[in-house]
């Protein structure tokens, strides 16, 4: 029977990093327990929404955590209400035994607390990714990557395919990830400095940005490994499972324009912060949009809300070359790309007001590109 004692504060962190995977509401409802296994090496807890999988390892010999093992086993309790519980306790050891019809008592300082457990056997089979050679990749760089791509995939479940991101390895170190929702595309491509097997894969956007919340930056490089129809990122201590999305995603490489009319370069954080005072107007608007004016070298936003007011300013540029335009789109797209951009400087450039535009930092304007579509107004 299960009895151990260890660093509640060490356990909490260990616990909500492995609730990340856990959902409130799911279909299969052991899916909302979390998973305690116990040996003589460690404990290992595991969540699991069916989507996306959690193994977080704590080590005996890890100081930090203070594990001392006096009996191996598992057991599963309710996440959600069994991390309340942990982080509510007053003392900073916490004690935890298993007694009889699957109960476990909580000891600490002058509290004590049962709590019904379920049997380990209840819970559904992590489908495993066999050992292959691993793509390594320094974790760093895989969150930037994700920072620059995910926000632009699809939240929308009528394409399922458009709520991932597309990553493609080829030549085996040309990397290439990009998303896009149809209204709006961001694709980064970078080479890597260590060989990896060529890939192709989908991977849900949601999966990604908990990997950004679960792997911090203190991990210094992720092991990535593929199978069917599964991809696990692992580091020491933490084993992260996703599904992959299934079917083709679509062609984005025809999408990128060539020739352009009008092309301007802002500060971006000038232009950013110029977009969000357009937009506090524009959501009281009935289409939402800003209208972006370029002539006679100047550049203004316009926005004309009849219930709540106007916005017209004139935007700096640091550099300007062609035709007169007048465009329209959605404030929020050119926020969120100009968020994803590490670059001082942002270069924007236009075709037409119906055709898509491109944004691409100033520093790395080879590899980062996005669109954004505009908005057709009367």
């Amino acid at each position: 029977m299960l009895n151990f004692s260890i660093n509640k504060n060490f356990f909490l962190h260990a616990l909500t990093i492995t609730k990340r995977a856990i959902s409130h509401k799911n279909a299969i409802p052991i899916l909302s327990t979390v998973k305690i296994e116990v040996s003589q090496e460690g404990m290992t807890l595991i969540g699991s929404n069916g989507q996306i999988s959690i193994e977080n390892f704590i080590s005996v010999k890890d100081e930090n955590a203070g594990l001392l093992v006096n009996e191996i086993g598992g057991i599963l309790l309710e996440a959600t209400f069994f991390i309340n519980v942990v982080s509510s306790l007053p003392d900073v050891t916490l004690d935890f035994k298993e007694i009889e019809q699957k109960q476990v008592v909580l000891v600490s300082g002058k509290s004590e607390i049962t709590l019904k457990g379920k049997d380990i056997d209840q819970y559904p089979r992590i489908q495993e990714v066999a050992p292959t050679t691993p793509l390594t990749l320094p974790t760093s760089l895989l969150k930037e990557v994700i920072n620059q791509t995910a926000f632009a995939a699809s939240t929308q479940e009528s394409r399922p395919i458009l709520t991932g991101v597309h990553f493609v390895l080829t030549d085996n170190q040309q990397l290439k990830a990009v998303a896009t929702d149809s209204h709006r595309m961001s694709q980064k491509k970078l080479s890597l400095e260590q060989n990896g097997d060529n890939f192709d894969v989908v991977i849900p956007s949601r999966s990604l940005r908990e990997f950004t919340a679960v792997f911090t930056d203190d991990i210094e490089s992720v092991d990535i490994f593929f199978a069917n129809n599964q991809l696990l990122f692992k580091s020491e201590n933490i084993s992260f499972y996703t599904r992959l999305l299934e079917g083709n995603y679509p062609d984005t490489d025809r999408l990128i324009p060539r020739d352009f009319s009008s092309v301007v370069t802002f500060d971006t954080d000038n232009l950013r912060h110029s977009m969000e005072r357009a937009r506090l107007l524009s959501n009281a608007t009935q289409n939402g949009t800003v209208k972006l004016e370029i002539a006679k070298g100047i550049v203004s936003a316009h926005v004309n809300s009849p219930e709540v007011g106007r916005v017209n300013e004139e935007i700096d540029t640091e550099t300007i070359s062609g035709n007169d335009l007048t465009i329209s789109f959605n404030p929020t797209y050119l926020i969120e790309a100009l968020k994803a951009i590490d670059s001082e400087k942002v270069t924007i450039s236009f075709i037409s007001a119906v055709r898509p535009f491109t944004l691409v930092p100033s520093e790395d304007e080879e590899n980062f590109i996005q669109l954004i579509t505009p908005v057709r107004t009367n």
